[in-house]
């Protein structure tokens, strides 16, 4: 089973507080990154049309103004770009993804989930692939491991440091905010979890309570997470053309 007009979904709403000031003036989606100094955002829109999203859904709010003005309709990526603002009855993650539901933006099921500030070698096809393949609700990509972004020291009763870790790898799971749903779990979900709910901190354990089918996608590659502003400024160069590869 292929699903056909592929959409990918990517929140980009939030105010970025961590990225302040530099959020004062441009949302975090915008911040530029790497040589060519392209917006965050772009390199995700970039990367979902070339693994063939033909409709991509911008869930929007804080100075969203600025992101249409970039983007536009989406022409010059080859692609159709639309956006869901939010509003004070539809707002985090879950919210405007409902809204964006409500209102018939989102026409392809199951749909691709890729938040704004991510960045991953993946095939996003594969997420949906899998999915289809084993009929659950929603697939999770989750990551072998999990580098801590400042340095763990150990501590003996005397605060005394026996040794220090900088930045040391940790061998959990973690989910990098890449999924895919079956959005119809929507319809549903309202009236439990309200209008201004999150996707992973909410509706994903209302979806594991109530029996229903998420599958994880375990990804070993490279991964950017930007964030915060300490993770933005600790960006290695050489790692983010390794994962960024238009």
């Amino acid at each position: 089973m292929e699903v056909l007009n592929l959409t990918a979904v990517i929140p980009a709403g939030g105010e970025g507080s961590r990225f302040r000031p530099y959020t004062d003036i441009v949302p975090k989606p915008m911040i530029p990154l790497g040589d060519e100094e392209k917006p965050i955002l772009d390199y995700v829109v970039q990367y979902l049309t070339k693994n063939g999203f033909e409709e991509i859904i911008l869930l929007v709010n804080y100075k969203w103004k600025y992101i249409k003005n970039y983007f536009e309709d989406g022409k010059r990526y080859n692609t159709n770009i639309r956006y869901s603002i939010d509003d004070e009855n539809y707002s985090n993650t879950g919210g405007s993804l409902l809204k964006a539901y409500k209102n018939n933006l989102i026409s392809s099921n199951p749909v691709l989930i890729w938040y704004g500030d991510i960045l991953a070698n993946l095939n996003p096809k594969h997420v949906i692939d899998l999915q289809l393949k084993e009929n659950s609700d929603a697939v999770l990509v989750v990551a072998n491991k999990y580098q801590i972004p400042v340095g763990v020291a150990e501590i003996d009763n005397d605060n005394n440091v026996l040794s220090l870790k900088e930045k040391p790898w940790l061998n959990v799971k973690v989910t990098i905010g890449i999924l895919s749903l079956n959005i119809n779990v929507l319809k549903n979900a309202e009236k439990e979890l309200g209008t201004k709910f999150d996707i992973m901190g909410d509706l994903i354990p209302y979806m594991i309570k109530n029996n229903m089918k998420v599958k994880a996608y375990i990804y070993n590659n490279d991964w950017i997470d930007v964030g915060s502003l300490e993770r933005y400024k600790k960006i290695d160069n050489n790692l983010l053309k390794k994962v960024i590869k238009l």
